[in-house]
């Protein structure tokens, strides 16, 4: 892996959907660099700090939400005189967003009082009252023909259906919850998932003109859905809960065939390959050696010498960490907090909450556990490689760490005191964005070869 050198950013970093830009908010400027050269391409100032950026999907237009402000501007890199500016007044702006022919942007006014389409074509905008949250509960689906939006009202949840071409309601239909937390289409189209919050366990599946398909109700009597994710072949609906259990339905039946139990010990038969980060002190003689103070480079100590760390295969049986969350707080820090899926949908990532430094990868073809990952740090954030089944994940650390079916490895960034605390893959898996707290680089990612020799010990 090749890096660059780390670039001073004070906000959100992302790659343009065509791979070709990279935005980085640094205080009230919006700087777009080219991905290949790393120059300075447009520079925007705007009027406010930068809270949020995002790509239009044509990559020719990006907005910045200036949520202190309240108010949302968005620019042209093709042409940089055009300019844009959107403000709500008294109701202000609790959030943005692109629709999928990246002319028209979506907003939500504070105390979710009306959700607005804002042409950049003319001046037409169209309201929708009564949005149920303000970044969430907004769907397109695959052909970006039609949007599902919740909104709630007379104490009823709703979704209503709008045409993206003239942001008309094609339909609405109510939904059987007692508040909703979210939905999102499926990759084929036929369907809207639906979940409830936390306080009540309902995974509802509709159909576009609002023929309840399916209702999934694991239990009753506990916090109930906590991740909801569909996989990228359409077939499956993974669902994490709070009782620390993966559930996993087809698209046929809609019945579970799966379900994943993160337990806090793994024991045998368990076939899956259990790595955990270790650190290997190199011992160097450098007593001959005079060098000064600042030469001594951040990770070396005076009684361990370089530190390398590596990942090391565990035999079972195997404790995993646990933290027991305290029971007179809300929000347990509990459940399946984060939950990905392999491009080619055979495997899908999980992390339970009380277990935060332990990554769980299961085989949805052997509908087992295929690897666990322990770190020494909780991990931040873990990614799949959208061209292969690679993962990516960091914890906070100046460390890689990746996973492939032929084993883990780890990768040390050569920029002293860069603490990789997220990461996003460009679309097309060759380049990494690495965010420390206020810096970022890249790293060019070299494909995997046909036959992977990738070893813990690389």
């Amino acid at each position: 892996m090749e890096f660059t050198e780390p670039y001073k950013q004070t906000g959100p970093c992302c790659f343009s959907p065509n791979s070709r830009y990279v935005a980085v908010a640094n205080d009230y400027r919006l700087v777009i660099r080219d991905t290949f050269s790393f120059q300075v391409v447009q520079l925007f100032s705007c009027l406010d700090k930068i809270s949020y950026i995002e790509w239009a999907l044509d990559s020719e237009y990006i907005l910045c939400g200036l949520y202190k402000k309240p108010m949302i501007q968005a620019w042209s890199l093709t042409q940089p005189e055009w300019t844009c500016k959107i403000d709500e007044g008294p109701a202000g702006v609790s959030y943005a967003r692109w629709s999928p022919d990246s002319r028209h942007i979506l907003t939500t006014s504070e105390f979710q009082l009306r959700l607005t389409v804002w042409s950049l074509l003319n001046t037409a905008c169209v309201h929708v009252q009564w949005p149920k949250h303000g970044s969430k509960g907004v769907s397109f689906n695959r052909d970006g023909k039609f949007a599902a939006i919740c909104t709630r009202r007379d104490c009823k949840d709703y979704v209503n259906l709008l045409s993206c071409q003239s942001w008309e309601i094609m339909g609405s239909f109510a939904v059987d919850t007692l508040d909703l937390a979210d939905l999102e289409w499926s990759p084929d189209d036929s369907s809207i998932v639906v979940w409830d919050s936390p306080l009540e366990y309902k995974v509802l599946i509709y159909s576009p003109d609002g023929r309840c398909l399916f209702k999934y109700q694991a239990y009753e009597c506990g916090l109930g859905v906590k991740t909801v994710s569909w996989s990228p072949c359409g077939q499956f609906l993974a669902i994490g809960s709070y009782d620390q259990m993966l559930r996993v339905l087809n698209h046929l039946t809609w019945k579970t065939f799966a379900e994943f139990l993160h337990l806090s010990t793994v024991r045998a038969p368990c076939c899956a390959a259990i790595f955990k980060e270790v650190d290997e002190p190199l011992q160097l003689d450098m007593s001959e050696l005079s060098l000064d103070d600042n030469f001594m480079p951040s990770n070396y100590g005076a009684s361990e010498g370089y530190i390398s760390v590596r990942y090391e295969v565990m035999e079972l049986p195997v404790a995993l960490p646990i933290q027991k969350p305290p029971v007179d707080k809300p929000n347990p820090k509990q459940g399946v907090g984060l939950l990905a899926w392999s491009k080619d949908s055979q495997y899908i990532c999980t992390r339970n909450d009380s277990m935060p430094t332990a990554l769980w990868i299961w085989d949805m073809q052997r509908l087992e556990v295929a690897a666990i990952l322990v770190q020494k740090e909780p991990i931040r954030a873990a990614v799949w490689d959208p061209t292969c089944t690679r993962l990516l994940l960091c914890t906070g650390s100046s460390h890689l760490y990746m996973w492939t079916p032929s084993g883990a490895f780890c990768v040390c960034s050569p920029l002293p005191g860069f603490s990789i605390t997220d990461l996003k893959w460009n679309i097309d898996g060759s380049c990494l964005l690495l965010k420390d707290k206020d810096a970022f680089c890249c790293a060019t990612v070299p494909p995997l070869p046909e036959s992977s020799d990738y070893s813990s010990d690389d």
